[in-house]
C-alpha cells in the first residue's frame, strides 16, 4: 500500500532508507522522523560518519579484509599463526569466526563464492592471489571456511585442485555446520567446533 507523504523531502528520505537490506517501509519512516527530532549536530555527524567510511575505509593488501590502514590488524598481528591461513566468503566470515575465539591464524577474503548463474567465475574472486600467498610464502596450511552450499562446495573443489600440487595442506570445516548455512548464521559454539575439528579436505568427499 502506498503512503501518501505531506513531504516530497521526508519521501525521498523514506526510499532512500527503504533501499537497505531487511529494512521495510515501515522501519524506514519511523528511522526517518527519529532523525527529524535529533539536534543538526547529531544528524551531521551522522552523514559524516557514512560518508567518511565510504571514502577512507580500505581493503588490506594482504587478505582483502576492510581496514583502516593499507594492513589490517589481524595481518599485522605478530601474535596471530601467519602459516595458516583461513580462506573465507567476506568480512562478515571474518567477523564470525573472530568472534569464536577459536581461530589465532590470518585470513583471505575471496570477495564471493563461484556462481555460474550469477555471473561469478574464478577470475572474479581473488583465488589467484591465495594461489601465489601458497606458493611463495611460508603457509602450512588453508581452511576453507565457505558456506556449505552447492556454490560454495564448488569453489572448495576449485580451490583444492589450484592448491592440489603445492605442499600446503589444505582442510576444511567439520560439517558441524549444517548444509545450506552461511557461516554469518552459524552460532559462535558450532562454527567454533567446526574449525577445531577441521579435517583434511581430500578426505571430506570420499
Amino acid at each position: 500500500m502506498h503512503q501518501n507523504y505531506s513531504s516530497k523531502l521526508l519521501e525521498e528520505a523514506v526510499e532512500e532508507f527503504a533501499s537497505l537490506p531487511g529494512i521495510g517501509r515501515k522501519t524506514a519512516l519511523r528511522l526517518v522522523l527519529f532523525l527529524l527530532k535529533q539536534d543538526n549536530m547529531i544528524v551531521e555527524r551522522f552523514g559524516n560518519t557514512i560518508m567518511k567510511m565510504k571514502k577512507e575505509i580500505m581493503h588490506c593488501r594482504i587478505c582483502h579484509n576492510i581496514s583502516d590502514t593499507e594492513i589490517c590488524n589481524i595481518c599485522g598481528d605478530n601474535y596471530r599463526d601467519h602459516e595458516l591461513v583461513c580462506v573465507v566468503e567476506n568480512i562478515r566470515d571474518v567477523m564470525s569466526i573472530e568472534n569464536t575465539q577459536q581461530y589465532s591464524g590470518i585470513y583471505h577474503v575471496l570477495g564471493g563464492i563461484i556462481s555460474p548463474i550469477d555471473g561469478i567465475g574464478p577470475a572474479d574472486l581473488s583465488i589467484d592471489s591465495l594461489v601465489e600467498k601458497a606458493e611463495k610464502n611460508n603457509i602450512r596450511e588453508v581452511i576453507l571456511a565457505l558456506s556449505t552450499t552447492m556454490e560454495g562446495d564448488t569453489t572448495n573443489f576449485y580451490i583444492y585442485k589450484k592448491l592440489k600440487n603445492t605442499r600446503v595442506i589444505v582442510s576444511t570445516l567439520a560439517r558441524g555446520v549444517s548444509i545450506g548455512d552461511d557461516l554469518e548464521y552459524a552460532d559462535e559454539v558450532t562454527l567454533g567446533r567446526s574449525i577445531l575439528n577441521r579435517t583434511k579436505f581430500e578426505d571430506s568427499f570420499r
